[in-house]
């Protein structure tokens, strides 16, 4: 018997969607609006360098190595990645520097040397981290938080009487702050909040959850770098007979007596058994399923923060520069005001660097590097972004100068922008929010749209604007829920 599964968007959570329907005996078409596959996770190459676009940390790779055993294939001979030694280094104005080591002990030593922060705070951090996943996360994670037997199942009993230490009545800064003496350190743990565009001065501390896969769990870096996880999963689907489709964007969502019956790419209709939608979940409901019932309460939601990127090739090499680097700003707090509450771009803002040639040399030419030079700004309310970004690149590159002792204007050979306009352009991602919907108070949880539609027979949901949440882990997880709710092609 065959049934046939379609597919809206091939980002991530929209690849790894297809794998699991075609496992279950699914003819899957899987249809995306650009020229590309992989949504946010792609890749620009500009003059000998190549960018990871978007995501640029890489935890729980056995997500993605899932994928590849349930269809048989030993991951390694597709997808290769190495564990860090150094997940990021950390650098203030006043000349502190501290490496976070990804071995615990080293990790602990170096905050007590640098920062004066006694060791076992990070032990106990840790820790506690640790504790909060192993209650949460089979939970809230890996199972949809909209059907009763989430709720009732054993785990989750046992998760009730521990909700106190779970960190939902605290916020990410208050927790901090009573595990942590030194402000800076207190800053380090805060910016997990930026991880899903969110607050650590209103996000509950539940997010401090985040800390225990990048040091218990492990940081990872693709060999090929971010974007071979994309194109790993893409080669896995075509292997399994799935159809992509490119600039052949869905108009519309065909629905008939309350059930999903197929979807009209411009004029023509194209009938399925069922739909599944990688889109951006606000924009769907704008657009491809304007005619049907809004879930008005999760459309009307505060967005998460966007966030600001310049692509630089960078005519030099910086030994003090790994992978992952942060130039913090001197008032956190004041940053994120300016995100969350006035729309604009603090003066001061903390700078993420990304340099993948660090650990992939062809990705620049020969003694330079590739710079992914990120900070975190509200998402799109029709600013006057011309303005904002020239102001925010001054105020960037003269902060790496004083940091870094350089100047680097004079050493970028290559640029280009992507910023919250272009992002929702290119991703269809709402107001160019980055994890849909915000994490700032302590219902977010239960404020992201189902796997599946509750009045739409066949309709189901992936990705980062919905259950459980943005980011690369959580957008596969998504895949993972949603296609648990499919059942299997009968004799297949």
């Amino acid at each position: 018997m065959t049934k046939k599964a379609l597919v809206i968007g091939s980002g991530i959570a929209g690849i790894a969607a297809s794998i699991r329907l075609a496992l279950k005996g699914y003819q899957v078409e899987v249809f995306e609006a650009n020229a590309y596959f992989g949504g946010k996770l792609s890749e620009i190459r500009i003059q000998g360098y190549r960018f990871d676009a978007g995501p640029s940390l890489f935890t729980m790779p056995e997500l993605v190595d899932e994928l590849f055993h349930l269809a048989g294939k030993d991951p390694k001979e597709f997808f290769d990645y190495s564990r860090l030694e150094v997940i990021c280094n950390y650098f203030w104005e006043d000349g502190k520097r501290v490496q976070a080591f990804a071995d615990l002990d080293r990790f602990a030593e170096e905050v007590e040397t640098k920062l004066g922060e006694p060791a076992q705070h990070i032990r106990t951090a840790l820790k506690s981290s640790s504790y909060i996943y192993e209650h949460l996360a089979p939970l809230f994670m890996e199972r949809s938080l909209h059907q009763m037997a989430t709720w009732t199942n054993p785990q989750a009993l046992k998760s009730y009487l521990k909700m106190g230490k779970l960190g939902i009545f605290s916020t990410m800064n208050a927790a901090n702050e009573r595990l942590f003496s030194q402000v800076k350190l207190v800053q380090m743990f805060n910016r997990y909040a930026t991880y899903n565009g969110s607050d650590p001065y209103q996000t509950p501390a539940t997010l401090n959850i985040i800390p225990h896969l990048e040091f218990n769990r492990g940081a990872y870096f693709p060999k090929k770098g971010m974007h071979e996880i994309s194109h790993s999963l893409f080669k896995l689907a075509e292997s399994l007979g799935v159809v992509f489709h490119f600039n052949s964007k869905v108009e519309e969502v065909l629905v008939e007596n309350a059930q999903a019956v197929g979807i009209r790419v411009g004029d023509q209709p194209i009938l399925a058994d069922l739909v599944v939608n990688n889109m951006d979940m606000v924009n769907a409901y704008k657009t491809i399923l304007k005619k049907q019932k809004q879930p008005k309460t999760l459309l009307n939601q505060p967005k998460s923060s966007s966030a600001l990127i310049f692509y630089w090739g960078v005519k030099k090499v910086f030994q003090e520069l790994d992978l992952h680097n942060i130039l913090f700003s001197d008032n956190y707090r004041a940053e994120f005001e300016h995100i969350f509450q006035k729309g604009t771009i603090y003066h001061d803002p903390t700078v993420y660097i990304n340099i993948t040639s660090v650990e992939r040399l062809e990705d620049a030419p020969e003694a330079c590097m590739n710079w992914f030079t990120m900070i975190n700004v509200p998402n799109n309310q029709g600013q006057d972004w011309d303005r904002m970004i020239a102001e925010a690149r001054k105020n960037i590159i003269s902060k790496v100068n004083r940091i870094l002792n350089t100047d680097l204007e004079k050493l970028i050979e290559v640029e280009e922008i992507l910023e919250p306009r272009t992002i929702e352009s290119k991703t269809s991602s709402a107001q160019g929010a980055l994890y849909g919907n915000s994490s700032n108070n302590k219902f977010a949880a239960f404020l992201r749209h189902a796997n599946y539609s509750s009045s739409i027979k066949n309709l189901y949901f992936c990705g980062g604007s919905v259950h459980p949440g943005g980011g690369i882990p959580l957008s596969l997880l998504s895949a993972k829920i949603m296609s648990e709710m499919v059942p299997p092609v009968t004799g297949y």
